[in-house]
Order: structure tokens, then sequence, then C-alpha cells
């Protein structure tokens, strides 16, 4: 099962999925509000979200793959549903409960999403987390995929209900399945921060630096993201 960010959809896995396939059933889908899929009306959980893909599609059981927001729902669901997860790969990852430090860009960020100001959002979601730019590999697609979502987006975060409690970071330790912690070398610093926090704190997690990616490795260096994934995956 793959998971894309916050701003991203499964276009995120263009480059990775076929080659995944042909050793493993794969799903990827865009979260409600996010590519294709029809925008909220009411609020939701991205973390029920996942469990209902996973009924529709009958599995009892299944290996998680999530990048950035995606990471920390597939995290959320292994907590509350250890039973599914046959195991864990997060992508530059982020981590419900973790506290961000304060910086200029962080904080402008932050702004654009709460006031919704979708121009300022994209640009800065490209100028922070596609920090390598539009001429590295996947650079067109990347811009496209955050310019389609940009106002979709904000509808999306509008509805999302994140769960009273819901708070990753002090329980990493109860972390069942086998995690393997991937991030790009030119990703955001405190993404480094957070996959040695992931390595350090969940049983047995090993941790992959990936040279000449950011946040969007999937579409910056996919063989070598494919070549991680398929060592690990069951």
């Amino acid at each position: 099962m793959l998971l894309h960010g916050a701003g991203m959809d499964s276009r995120l896995w263009d480059a990775v999925a076929p080659e995944l396939a042909r050793h493993h059933d794969v799903i990827r889908y865009d979260a409600r509000g996010l590519g294709r899929s029809t925008p909220p009306s009411k609020p939701f959980s991205d973390v029920e979200d996942l469990r209902t893909v996973l009924d529709h599609f009958g599995l009892r059981r299944a290996a998680l793959v999530g990048l950035s927001m995606g990471g920390e729902s597939a995290l959320d669901f292994a907590l509350a549903h250890p039973e599914r997860v046959a195991a864990l790969a997060l992508v530059g990852a982020s981590v419900s409960g973790h506290v961000w430090p304060q910086s200029p860009e962080l904080s402008a960020y932050a702004t654009a999403r709460r006031k919704r100001e979708t121009a300022t959002l994209a640009e800065l979601e490209l100028t922070i987390w596609a920090a390598m730019g539009r001429t590295a590999p996947g650079g067109e697609l990347i811009e496209t995929m955050v310019a389609s979502n940009a106002k979709r987006r904000v509808v999306n975060e509008q509805h999302c209900v994140v769960s009273p409690g819901r708070d990753a970071e002090p329980h990493l330790a109860d972390i069942l399945a086998p995690t393997l912690v991937i991030h790009g070398d030119h990703d955001h610093p405190e993404i480094a921060v957070i996959a040695g926090r992931l390595v350090t704190d969940i049983p047995g997690a090993r941790g992959e630096t990936v040279p000449d990616a950011d946040h969007y490795l999937p579409l910056r260096t996919p063989e070598r993201l494919t070549e991680l994934l398929l060592s690990h995956l069951p």
C-alpha cells in the first residue's frame, strides 16, 4: 500500500509502482480530496480511510509504504491496528506529536496553509520540499502535481480530523512491524532528525540515506528507492 504526502497524489509513485508490481500486489490511491478523489464535505480521518481501503480490497494485512504525511498515517495506523501491518517503509516521514523547530520558511508555510493562500502554499511547497528544482529528475511532474493539488489541499485539510491524543512519537517503541526508514540527503534538515528518532526508537528499525534526493524521493531516485523497498518488503 503506497501512501503519498500532503499536497501530492498517487502520481508520486509513478516511477516506483510498475517495478514493485512485478514482485508484489501494489495498491496506491489518492487521499481524500487530492488527485482524482472526491472533495470531502464532512470530517474524515486519514487513518480510518486507510482501514477502509484495506477492507475494500479484503486485505487482512499489508505492508505500508508512506511518504511524509503518508508515513505519519502509516505509523498511526500501525499503532492503532498492529495486527494489520506486515511491514513499514517510512520515506521522508513525519510523525504525529513531533514539535517542529521555528524557522521563517516553515512559519510562512504554516501561515499559507492556515490562511488558505493556495498560490503561496504551492510556491513554498516547491521551495522548501522540492529544493532540487525543476531540472532534477521528476521536476516537471512535481510542479504539475503541486499546482493541481494546491486548492484541493486546503479543502482536504479543513475537513481532515486528527483524533485527540494522536501522538505517535512517544509510542514508537510499541511498533511491531519490521521498519525501514529512508530519507534523501537534500530533504529538509528536520526530516533527518525525525528519521534518526525513528531508527533509534522503533525496535529493529533500519535507516537509509539516499543521495541526490529531496522530499520527493520517489520521483528523484526511483531506482534506488525501489531497490531498498524490494529488499525490505515481505
